[in-house]
Parts: C-alpha cells; sequence; structure tokens
C-alpha cells in the first residue's frame, strides 16, 4: 500500500503539460499551475491517509486477536475485582453499635463474668468493624456510605488523584506553553486574540475532560451549557464532547446485554449492528431488530460505570471541602458535588428513564408536534434500555449542509438538499421553541439534556427527543412566573420581570429589587423594538439576566436553566437557515395565545396587568398587538410598520377584529371577556371613538352591513343570492361569524350595558359615541342596500340577453 501510495504521489508529482500532447497543451494553457498542484497534493494526503486507515484497522485487529488468544479480558477483570475488594464485599453488612454494657449491684464471681461478657461485647464489635470494607457500595448516591467506602480503599483514590491531578497539571502546563508563543507573536485584534485564546483552553480542557473517563465528560458537557459563566470560546469547544467521545468495544456490550436480559442476545434480537450508533459519557446505542421484526435501539451502559462514577464525585466532594476550608466559606460546597452525584447515579439505572420516557410521552400526547419513542418494558433493564428505532435528521447534520461555504461542502450537496436542509431546520426550530414553551408552560415537565443531539425531525415534520435520563419538574405557580417573565422581557418592563423572579424563588431575600431594576435598565436600554418586539438576540438576553444573576447570588432554579439554555441553542440552529431569526418573535404568539384562551387566576392576573393601567383604563396599542399576534397564523405577520402609526393593512384588521369576536362568543373567550367587566367603561369608549381607531371601525361597519345585507335576503326569502354572491365581510385567516349568535348573545349583551353604564359619566364622551355610532349605522346600512340592489339586478336581469344576433350568409 505504501508503495501504492509513492508510485501513486510520483505520477501526480509530473507535470501535466507532459502527459499530454502538444495540441492539448496549447488548448489548455489558461489553468492555473496551483489547481493542478492544490489537486494533486490532495489525492496524496487522500492516498496516504487511506494507507494509515488501513494499517491502524489491522493492528486493531490484530491487538484484539491477541487479546482473545491470552485471555486479556478475563485478567483485567479478576484484577479489578482484587483491586477494588469486590470478592470480599457482603451486601447483608450493617454497621454495629457500639456497645453498652451494663452494671447493675455486682459482687465477686458475678462482676468478673460481667465483665468477660463486656469484654466479648467489644470483641465482636471490633470484629464487625474490621469487616466495614466488605461493605458494598449502595444503589442509590449516599454521601456518608460512599465515604465509608472509599476511606476502605485508599488505594483507588490515591492513584485516582494522581491521575487527576497528572492530567489537569499536563493541560496547565500546555496553556502556559501557548501563552508564552502568543506573548511573542503579538498581532492581530486584542479581542480576536482573547477569543481564540479562550477557545484554546476550552480545547485543550476537552482533551482533558475526553481522558479523564465518563464522570469528567459529564462535567464538560454541563459546563459546555453554560456560555454564560465559561464565555462562548471555551463553551464552543466543549460541546465537541458530545460528539467525540469513543465507543468501548461491542464484546462487552454483548456480554452485558446478555447478563441484564438473562438470555444469549439471539434470544431477543435477530440482528444488531456491528458498530455503535452513537457513544455518549454514560453508554452507547446499537442498532437492532427484535424477533417479531421491530427495529429498535439499544442503549448499554459503560462497564464498571457505578463505581467509577461514585470514586469520582468523592474525589470532588474531597477537593471542594479542602477549598472549603482554605477560602473559609461558611456555605458547605461539598453540596454541589453530591446534587451532581444525585443526578448521575440516577441516570444510572435506565430503568428511571424509562418511566421517565413514559410520562414524557403521556404528558405530551396532546402536541401531535412532539414524539417520543416508545419504551420496550420486557428488554430494558437497569444497564440496558430498548426504545422504539426514530428515523430522523440530526440537528447537526442539517446545520453542516446549511453551512456549507466551501467548494468540497458545496460539491458534496445539491442545491435542493440545501434549500430542503435550510426548510428542515427551520421548522424545527419553530417546533422546537414552541416545545420548550409546552414543557414549560402546559405540563411542567422539562427535559433536562436539551442538546441537539438528543434531538431528531422526522420525516413526517414531528420533533422527536432522546435520552430521558433526567427530566425537571415544575411547581404550578412557577409556570405562571416564567409565563409573566417572558412577557415582561418583550414589553421591555424590568420592574415586572424582576417580581416574576422574585416570585420563583430566584431573588433572595434582603435583595435590592430597585439596584437590580436598574441593572437591567442600564444594560437592555439600547435595545431596539422591531415590530414591537425587542430587536436583539436571545443569547444577549441571556448573558446579561446570567451576569446580574451572578452578581446578585440569584437562586437559579434548574428548569429556569434549561429554558434559557435551550432556547439559546435553538437560535444557534436558526442562525444557520435564517440570520434574521428572533426567538421573541417566534415563541411570542403561543404566549399570546396562552394569555388570552387561559382563563385560570394566574394567567387573567398577568394580562391585566401588561393591558390595563393602575386606574384599569385599557392600553389600546398593547390590545391590538395582542389581537394582530394571536390572528397571526405562522409567526408574527406585524403589519405595523412603526412604532408611531398604529395603523394596519386591512386584511390584518379584519383578522384582529374577527378574532376579537370570536374569542367573544366562544367558550375560551371567558378571559377577554372578563378582562372587559375589569376594565373602566370610558377608557373603552374613549379609544372606540378615537382615531386610531378608524380601521377597526371601518371592519365594524362592513360587519354591520353584512349582518343587514344577509337579514334583507333571508327576509324576501332570496338566501340563494347569499350563497352565490358571497358575503360583504371576509376574513383571510379566521372561519366567518355567525351573526346571529352576535346579536343573540347575552353575554355581549351585558359586556355592553356595562360599558356604557360606566360612559354615562361623560356626557361628551357619550355624544361622540352615539354620533359614531349613527355615522357607522347610516354606512352600513348605505353599504347592505347598495350590494342588495346589484345582487337583485345580477340575478334577474342577468337572464335577458342583449347580444347581437349575427347571421351566416352564403354566397
Amino acid at each position: 500500500m505504501l508503495g501504492a501510495a509513492a508510485a501513486s504521489a510520483a505520477v501526480a508529482s509530473i507535470p501535466a503539460s507532459a502527459l499530454r500532447s502538444p495540441a492539448q497543451s496549447s488548448s489548455r494553457r489558461s489553468i492555473k499551475p496551483c489547481r493542478a498542484v492544490a489537486g494533486n497534493l490532495g489525492h496524496f494526503v487522500q492516498t496516504v491517509k487511506k494507507d494509515v486507515d488501513f494499517i491502524k484497522k489491522n493492528i486493531s485487529a490484530g491487538v484484539n486477536w491477541t487479546s482473545k488468544v491470552i485471555g486479556f479480558p478475563e485478567i483485567s477483570k479478576q484484577v479489578d475485582e482484587v483491586v477494588w475488594l469486590r470478592n470480599v464485599e457482603d451486601p447483608k453488612y450493617e454497621s454495629p453499635d457500639w456497645p453498652q454494657p451494663y452494671y447493675p449491684e455486682l459482687s465477686g464471681t458475678d462482676l468478673i463474668m460481667a465483665d468477660l461478657k463486656a469484654l466479648e461485647a467489644y470483641v465482636l464489635y471490633y470484629y464487625h468493624l474490621s469487616k466495614m470494607w466488605t461493605k458494598p457500595l449502595p444503589e442509590v448516591y449516599n454521601a456518608q456510605e460512599a465515604d465509608i467506602y472509599f476511606k476502605c480503599r485508599p488505594h483507588i483514590v490515591a492513584l485516582r488523584l494522581i491521575e487527576v491531578f497528572g492530567s489537569f497539571a499536563s493541560a496547565a502546563l500546555r496553556i502556559r506553553l501557548e501563552g508564552i508563543k502568543k506573548s511573542k507573536n503579538v498581532s492581530g485584534s486584542s479581542e480576536v486574540d482573547e477569543s481564540n485564546s479562550q477557545y484554546k483552553f476550552g480545547m485543550v480542557l476537552k482533551e482533558t475532560m475526553l481522558n479523564l473517563g465518563p464522570t469528567f465528560i459529564k462535567v464538560g458537557q454541563s459546563l459546555s451549557t453554560r456560555p454564560d459563566i465559561i464565555g462562548f470560546p471555551m463553551s464552543k469547544a466543549l460541546s465537541e464532547l458530545h460528539d467525540q467521545i469513543p465507543p468501548f468495544p461491542r464484546d462487552l456490550a454483548m456480554k452485558i446485554i446478555e447478563e441484564e436480559l438473562g438470555s444469549p442476545v439471539e434470544t431477543f434480537f435477530s440482528h444488531i449492528s456491528e458498530e455503535a450508533i452513537a457513544a455518549a459519557s454514560f453508554g452507547q446505542v446499537y442498532k437492532a431488530k427484535t424477533v417479531d421484526g421491530h427495529d429498535v435501539a439499544v442503549k448499554v451502559q459503560r462497564p464498571n460505570l457505578r463505581r467509577v462514577v461514585f470514586r469520582d464525585i468523592y474525589i470532588m466532594r474531597v477537593g471542594l471541602d479542602i477549598l472549603q476550608q482554605v477560602a473559609k466559606r461558611k456555605s458547605d460546597l461539598r453540596l454541589y458535588a453530591d446534587e451532581l452525584g444525585k443526578g448521575l447515579v440516577g441516570e444510572l439505572d435506565y430503568t428511571l428513564e424509562a418511566a421517565n420516557a413514559a410520562e414524557f410521552m403521556e404528558a405530551h400526547s396532546a402536541f401531535p408536534f412532539i414524539r417520543v419513542p416508545k419504551v420496550f418494558q420486557h428488554l430494558t433493564q437497569k444497564r440496558v434500555l430498548t426504545m422504539e428505532w426514530m428515523s430522523g435528521e440530526n440537528p447537526k447534520e442539517l446545520l453542516a449542509i446549511c453551512s456549507s461555504n466551501n467548494l468540497e461542502q458545496e460539491s458534496r450537496y445539491s442545491e435542493k438538499q440545501r434549500i430542503d436542509a435550510k426548510r428542515h431546520l427551520l421548522d424545527l426550530v419553530n417546533k422546537g421553541v414552541e416545545a420548550c414553551l409546552v414543557q414549560l408552560i402546559e405540563t411542567g415537565l422539562l427535559h433536562a439534556d436539551p442538546h441537539p443531539g438528543n434531538m431528531r425531525y422526522l420525516p413526517s415534520g414531528q420533533i422527536g427527543f432522546l435520552d430521558f435520563g433526567l427530566i425537571c419538574r415544575m411547581e404550578k405557580k412557577h409556570k405562571f412566573a416564567m409565563l409573566g417573565s417572558i412577557i415582561h422581557i418583550v414589553n421591555s418592563d424590568w420592574a415586572s420581570l424582576v417580581g416574576s423572579l422574585a416570585e420563583m424563588d430566584v431573588v433572595r431575600p434582603g435583595t435590592n429589587l430597585s439596584r437590580v431594576t436598574m441593572e437591567l435598565e442600564n444594560a437592555m436600554d439600547e435595545v431596539e423594538l422591531k415590530d414591537g418586539i425587542p430587536d436583539v438576540r436571545f443569547s444577549r438576553v441571556l448573558g446579561t439576566v446570567w451576569s446580574i444573576a451572578l452578581k446578585y447570588h440569584f437562586r437559579m432554579p434548574p428548569y429556569y436553566t434549561l429554558l434559557l439554555r435551550s432556547l439559546a441553542s435553538f437560535e444557534g440552529l436558526a442562525m444557520a437557515g435564517d440570520p434574521n431569526f428572533n426567538t421573541f418573535e417566534d415563541s411570542y404568539p403561543y404566549v399570546v395565545r396562552k394569555l388570552l384562551t387561559d382563563n385560570s387566576p394566574d394567567t387573567r392576573k398577568i394580562l391585566h396587568a401588561v393591558v390595563l393601567n393602575k386606574r384599569k383604563e385599557v392600553q389600546w396599542k398593547k390590545v391590538a398587538f395582542f389581537l394582530r399576534v394571536g390572528a397571526a397564523s405562522k409567526g408574527l405577520q406585524l403589519a405595523l410598520k412603526s412604532e408611531a402609526s398604529t395603523e394596519m393593512p386591512s386584511d390584518r384588521v379584519s383578522d384582529s377584529v374577527n378574532l376579537a369576536l370570536k374569542l367573544l362568543l366562544s367558550k375560551d373567550g371567558a378571559v377577554v371577556r372578563r378582562l372587559l367587566m375589569t376594565a373602566d367603561g370610558t377608557s373603552l369608549i374613549r379609544g372606540i371613538v378615537s382615531k386610531e381607531a378608524r380601521p377597526f371601525r371601518h371592519q365594524v361597519c362592513k360587519i354591520t352591513a353584512d349582518m343587514l345585507y344577509q337579514s334583507m335576503c333571508t327576509a324576501l326569502g332570496k338566501t340563494f343570492i347569499v350563497a352565490r354572491y358571497g358575503a360583504i365581510y371576509t376574513s383571510s385567516s379566521t372561519s366567518a361569524i355567525n351573526y346571529q349568535s352576535l346579536v343573540k348573545n347575552r353575554r355581549l349583551k351585558v359586556i355592553i350595558l356595562k360599558i356604557l353604564e360606566s360612559g354615562r359619566k361623560s356626557p361628551v364622551l357619550m355624544a361622540r359615541l352615539c354620533w359614531v355610532s349613527f355615522v357607522t349605522l347610516v354606512t352600513a346600512s348605505a353599504l347592505a342596500c347598495h350590494r342588495f340592489l346589484v345582487s337583485l339586478s345580477e340575478t334577474y336581469l342577468g337572464r335577458l340577453s342583449f347580444n347581437t344576433k349575427k347571421l351566416a350568409v352564403s354566397r
């Protein structure tokens, strides 16, 4: 192979002109030499890569064959059992209590016998105490029991400490050498240099985490989702930990499946892929087919993982304890390691993950765009999880296709593939954002690891979720507080946002809320509004909130972190398909629909706080904005071109009016009806007669004319005219309104009477309302009569034909 590579390289190095005839050479002199050299060099590199891959494959095959012949896996397993003292562990062991000898009034021989019994008790106590190292690790994380276990095995901790210290010392040395090189070659922008240095630091840290094993990989993955703490360049480097985890051998995976399921693999699966489809920090996935023909994904846990996780968490506890004593901190820093330990050890039991998946599926069954794979319970145990195979597109693959810029990548994908990838990516992001809000506001059950690797875009257009090792549950009061915080961010109401954070127990007691509000106002003061929505990246808002949270020591709950992390991740994906993507713009329609249709006291409280001022007067700009967003069918299609102007094209106004009327008549309109009953009637009348409401009055006039027109046709028995020529008023986004129910609706009459009763306090305002109503009614009557006459004439006069007769004259 190497000889072939050298020969091909030699042939490639011969000038192209020497291999052509003179005619061909003269006709192709315009070709640049650099392209030929680049092509020859690329061919040489590819040949060398193939040779290296061939050599690696043969060497690994030879090593595997040698290990099987000599029995290295069995020897390694026996050594591991001796080192961990696993052969002497006794699950039934219980720690003895200190003996309590009792001496009643004894003398002589009786006293001697009592002393002997006490001595026997002490001997038995120390005997049982000496067997402390036979107690195994607990199935569920327990810091005290883990402490006892590893104190009896100091050699395990010492060896691991040496390995961890050596890895981080080596990383620190590499970073130091990079800093020295950088100081010698100072060039370019300082910001660019700082970003590059952070990225290189992140890459070194990523390699260190990979070398230290599953627990540290999991910690690195968690850090990669916190760019607010470690910075975006370092976060980008650590995010590669999701994709670069090496798998463990297939033979070990098959043995684990057999041990957990209790029978050979062939008993349950007719086929299992030779290579792992995906490798994660705690396990790896194989594609398989069950004996009854179902395609499944089999997730197998890494061998000896529970002991490794307990050991690393124990070492973290020791390190945090030392740090607490050195820094003289009052708070117990070991609690952070305990929380991490509970989460990681909980992920080791795949039966819990199966239960989480079933619960998540049941909670979101009402939302058809969310897909959760089915769990095969009879093929699931603590270290093996079998779920339905979901065929779909990985968001990272879609992102790679959308971001293909260089010539090599462009030649790999066609233009149609790139267009489809962008369309699928944007659809995935839109549904992903809505899925986040559904989990947050509707179900209160959040996916705890929402990175792109755990999602799929299915051919049916659904978004599929994977990996349910951890899920987060929210309290009901916190769901509505999060809903309010989104509304307040969009409305730039920072004081109310701080209030919502306080309701979620994020702000510590005693914090100066006014100072926090001022900090937010100063940080977000330069944000511009585009069609009523903040024209700012969500990542910037995320960074601002996190910086203030760190400054004032906020207690950020897990669900708040998960939501911010998910939305920021989706925004990053969407930027490849649409550089103008705005997370607020994409998520706000769902929030508005929730506010306008959910009749719970907490939702009404939020809506009233946004739409009404302290005197319960209606803020018409926000009402119009809410109706426009609610009437939009796809995303936020705002027609408001500037903040100063409140007029919109007629179709958007008609959709808004139609939506308001439908809400008033429907069961879901209780929120709007309560809002009108609560609002000050005088402010409602003032808004109706204002100049800004002229477009809405025009639409009401058309609706009234349509009602009169239908009444005329019905009275004369000419209803077929309406069916033939249609109504005066139509709406593009919503269905037609039943006008008879509109007139007969008692709730609407009560609301109108209440508004008129409030307006009697101002005779001038009532006079203006009467005049506007009179003009609207006269105009509507004129429109209805004109339409009726036109319809009659077209119906009856259209039967007469006034066309001149054409005669054919033959010659």
